[in-house]
């Protein structure tokens, strides 16, 4: 079954320590996403990355930040640090980038073509965060009839106001596991 590892907004904003966004445990996460990336490109396999970005207006935000509050600042804007990759994440030369704009890497993107394209039937999920654009790119894979596989300590999350990181983490990854994906770990790939 023909695989590409799709690497899910491995951005700054996720990596700078004064980031509403920051997700403390985002090294280890990346340092994952590079091992995930080796495997996947010495097994010639289909890399492609996907970075969250918003014209600076706010044009093309639609709803994403309907429960972020009016008083915050529009996040992922193209041009600036926080929408760019981490530095520590390996880019592979030629690999391609989707840019989207909302949770799932298929909305408003040409992903599923490039997909179709290239043949693939299955594909590995890594990134950030786990409980938005990771969970919510599973789901629409899983509904456009492709086999998922979620590497869960390849994606990172800061949690949320309810949830610790690791509670978050474990929480999407019993809801995507029962139905949707299978959920893994690096360890479970090597």
């Amino acid at each position: 079954m023909k695989n590409a590892l799709i690497v899910i907004d491995a951005q700054q904003i996720y990596s700078r320590g004064d980031s509403d966004l920051f997700v403390t445990d985002y090294a280890p996460a990346v340092e994952n996403i590079n091992k995930l990336i080796d495997a996947a490109q010495a097994n010639g396999e289909l890399v492609i990355y996907v970075r969250h970005q918003h014209a600076a207006d706010g044009t093309d935000a639609g709803r994403m930040f309907d429960f972020a509050g009016p008083s915050d600042e529009l996040q992922f804007v193209a041009g600036t640090p926080d929408a760019e990759f981490m530095p520590e994440l390996k880019i592979i030369d030629g690999a391609p980038i989707i840019i989207k704009n909302r949770y799932s890497c298929f909305v408003n993107t040409d992903l599923e073509k490039l997909l179709k394209e290239n043949g693939i039937e299955k594909v590995t999920l890594c990134g950030f965060m786990t409980n938005f654009c990771v969970d919510a790119t599973a789901r629409h894979a899983h509904d456009l009839d492709y086999f998922v596989d979620v590497v869960l300590d390849a994606c990172g999350t800061p949690g949320t106001e309810e949830l610790s990181p690791i509670d978050t983490a474990r929480a999407t990854a019993a809801t995507l596991s029962n139905g949707v994906a299978v959920v893994k770990n690096i360890g479970d790939l090597e």
